[in-house]
């Protein structure tokens, strides 16, 4: 079964420009340090992290919108996930 991700509900975002920005709406949100932005290409893969789409399917529509290759879309996406892992952004749907 292929991995599949979905957004913490504890955590709203907000669209400035072509950056995201995450914000913790429970806990921490008193810390600046606890707010999250992100670029471009990683705006484009939280949009995508909807808890129905696989991460390979993400990284098709990466690789496809940012003409970059399947493998390095790939890696840069694992590298991205552990991160939004780590402060409990996403978590595994299912």
């Amino acid at each position: 079964m292929p991995a599949v991700y979905s957004r913490n509900p504890d955590i709203v975002f907000r669209k400035i420009g072509d950056e995201v920005l995450l914000v913790p709406v429970r806990n921490n949100v008193h810390n600046l340090a606890s707010i999250h932005s992100l670029n471009v290409v990683g705006s484009r893969v939280w949009e995508l992290i909807d808890g129905a789409r696989s991460v390979e399917e993400i990284r098709d529509a990466i690789a496809d919108e940012f003409d970059v290759s399947r493998e390095e879309a790939g890696a840069d996406i694992g590298d991205f996930l552990a991160s939004l892992l780590s402060v409990n952004a996403v978590g595994k749907a299912g």
